[in-house]
């Protein structure tokens, strides 16, 4: 948008029509008195950031001896530099366009060998799911890039409803609507998947903040969200008070999942299932360091569960290594 600067009227005397630094316009004739000069000043800014400064004056001159020049324009091209640099920047933007672009050729060479190699050879595979979906699990993992269920899992399309969230946490029933929740009420209601699996991981930064958070100070979105395994950071503090800050992380990691195998439970349609033994949750624990998996089950037992700070009860307790 152009930024008009204040019309002034000057006093001096009219300049002289015919200077070197002046291009006529247009003129006419008019039957008035003589009109002082006006100077009006415009500033715009173009897509190339150059500023022009566009002074118009005006001369009118009435009577017979008058040419009447009329209205003549001078302009004046401002911040060069201001040039260059954008010239620099336009570079740059190139630069990052031409690696994007090199990003998304390989990302289109790996969708042509999947639809070659996969979907083509098992094309039968491929136009059943397109029809409905009929997956045994539901995966609630973290969204921490080095952490992929179905690479880790093998999970092929079809096999594996997956919801994935910060520190792979699930908030209680009575916490309200959430991504995670609706993919819950989901999968089990519609879906009637048969397994619950929440899989945590080794150095996860959303169990970092939970253990390092400030009760007093104001919240992010990511505190806000953690704040949902406050009770596995309580358990972690109290059992494990003695440990480094890092250890204390480390216990917390696989607290938080106990802890949302318990929250899991809040749901009555999902303790219901459990219950009747049509629903199962289970507990993954993924160490990318070491490469290792552990695996546990809930063991439901209805009168652990009434106790205020009851532990979980686990079957199945599996190392993978």
């Amino acid at each position: 948008m152009a930024d008009l600067a204040p019309t002034s009227v000057l006093n001096d005397s009219i300049s002289n029509p015919s200077s070197s630094d002046t291009r006529q316009i247009f003129g006419s004739n008019l039957k008035s008195g003589k009109v002082q000069p006006t100077q009006l000043r415009l500033l715009t800014t173009s897509e190339r950031c150059l500023q022009y400064k566009i002074t118009t004056t005006c001369n009118l001159r009435i009577g017979p001896k008058s040419n009447c020049p009329g209205l003549t324009v001078k302009a004046s091209r401002e911040s060069l530099g201001i040039t260059e640099q954008h010239k620099n920047n336009k570079l740059e933007r190139v630069a990052e366009t031409d690696d994007r672009s090199e990003l998304f050729e390989d990302m289109k060479q790996r969708f042509v060998d999947f639809k070659k190699h996969k979907y083509m050879e098992n094309l039968e595979h491929y136009q059943n799911l397109a029809k409905c979906q009929a997956p045994k699990f539901m995966v609630i993992s973290c969204a921490d890039s080095r952490v992929c269920p179905s690479t880790i899992l093998g999970f092929q399309p079809g096999e594996a409803f997956v919801v994935r969230n910060i520190a792979n946490l699930v908030p209680p029933f009575e916490s309200g609507p959430s991504e995670t929740n609706a993919a819950l009420e989901f999968s089990v209601n519609f879906l009637k998947i048969e397994n619950i699996l929440v899989v945590g991981h080794s150095c996860c930064g959303g169990i970092r903040a939970l253990m390092g958070m400030d009760d007093e100070v104001d919240k992010s979105f990511i505190q806000n969200w953690v704040v949902v395994g406050k009770d596995a950071r309580s358990w972690t503090k109290a059992a494990a008070s003695k440990l480094s800050f890092d250890q204390q992380c480390k216990h917390c990691e696989k607290e938080s999942i106990n802890r949302s195998l318990l929250n899991l439970l809040t749901y009555p349609w999902i303790e219901e299932k459990v219950k009747k033994g049509v629903l199962a949750v289970h507990g993954g624990y993924y160490d990318f360091v070491e490469c290792t998996f552990e695996k546990w089950t809930l063991d439901y037992k209805e009168d652990n569960l009434k106790e205020k700070h009851g532990r979980i009860s686990v079957k199945n307790h599996l190392f993978w290594s």
